[in-house]
């Protein structure tokens, strides 16, 4: 059967919605898919300024910002879909993270999607991570499930978003977990001056390695733990600012000690032929410290896919769960049970 189907995705880094019009087909036990259109709208600063505060706001103003952020979702893939022409079967949406606490056994996702099923007059599937969470797994990483299915030609499949994840096969399971922050941290240290990104990673470039804070960060005990395992914001708020801000070293070190540490820790998990793909991917001064690490392939593939395989994956977990599919592997999150995830508002 044939699917054409709209995934949104909007990360921790906060650049923007990313929209991609996807098209499946299963064909001899094989999905064959492409990328139709695609766009990212980025989020004006108020915006971005209004999802952030959701973290400190009152249950009522929480409440509303989902909705208002649904709203939103919506009116731009209306204008996305008119702009192009689209009749998707459905939309499918990760949602923005506010909270994810899997130890606390909560994930929080806003931007309701009911709202963007009147916005759009679509049906609209979401809430891809709580099910999971409720079975006693980290709800994420759950781009793997794509990794295994879409791309299963690299052996290893890396993202480089607000944070770094892996995915790879293992006695016939799929494993995937995240490794470390990557642009969440990166964004974050440049913001003093008045940039979105370091462009290239050339301020990093520039600086100087603080080892001392570089074996602080390398000696974190999340880098240790085996089990199933997944970052948040939280997570980087308690362990890893306390380091950078105790370091007193001037921006461009910090970038050159996090890209360092960044590298490390990814170049470590990698054990085959490898495609990375996020933002980090155009970061060319950190993907030169990656291959610097490992004597296996790296491999970038073309800007669409780069900027949309998040998007492209999330419509594709949309897809399995209009089939009833598994689309969550508990060897990934940690579950007790592998799970067919995802609510539904079906617009008739």
């Amino acid at each position: 059967m044939f699917y054409r189907v709209i995934g949104l995705m909007s990360g921790t880094s906060l650049d923007g919605l990313d929209i991609a019009c996807c098209e499946f087909e299963k064909q001899d036990g094989k999905w064959l898919w492409s990328i139709c259109n695609a766009e990212t709208i980025e989020y004006e600063a108020e915006t971005r300024q209004r999802i952030l505060d959701c973290e400190h706001c009152d249950s009522e103003t929480f409440a509303y910002n989902s909705v208002w952020l649904g709203h939103l979702f919506g009116k731009l893939t209306s204008d996305f879909i008119k702009r192009h022409s689209i009749e998707p079967n459905f939309i499918s949406s990760h949602g923005q993270t506010i909270f994810h606490q899997p130890n606390k056994q909560f994930t929080t996702q806003i931007a309701d999607i009911n709202a963007i099923a009147a916005e759009t007059k679509c049906s609209v599937i979401g809430n891809f991570r709580s099910l999971d969470v409720a079975l006693g797994g980290q709800g994420a990483p759950l781009v793997p499930i794509g990794d295994r299915l879409l791309f299963a030609e690299f052996p290893f499949c890396v993202n480089l978003g607000g944070f770094g994840n892996i995915s790879f096969e293992q006695n016939g399971k799929r494993i995937a977990y995240d490794i470390c922050p990557v642009n969440m941290v990166l964004n974050l240290l440049v913001q003093d001056l008045d940039l979105p990104y370091d462009n290239n990673g050339l301020l990093a470039s520039k600086g100087t390695i603080n080892h001392l804070l570089l074996d602080k960060l390398n000696s974190l005990p999340f880098y240790t733990e085996s089990k199933a395992k997944s970052l948040g914001k939280e997570w980087v708020i308690s362990n890893i600012l306390p380091l950078l801000e105790q370091s007193e070293s001037n921006t461009e070190d910090l970038l050159a000690t996090f890209c360092e540490h960044i590298s490390t820790q990814i170049a470590s998990h990698i054990k085959g032929k490898a495609l990375i793909t996020g933002g980090g991917a155009y970061n060319s001064f950190l993907i030169s410290r990656i291959k610097n690490k490992t004597p296996h392939q790296i491999y970038i593939p073309s800007s669409q896919i780069v900027n949309y395989k998040e998007a492209l994956i999330f419509a594709f977990l949309g897809v399995l769960r209009y089939r009833g599919e598994i689309n969550v592997l508990s060897s990934m999150t940690g579950a007790t049970s592998d799970s067919c995830s995802g609510e539904t508002v079906l617009y008739l």
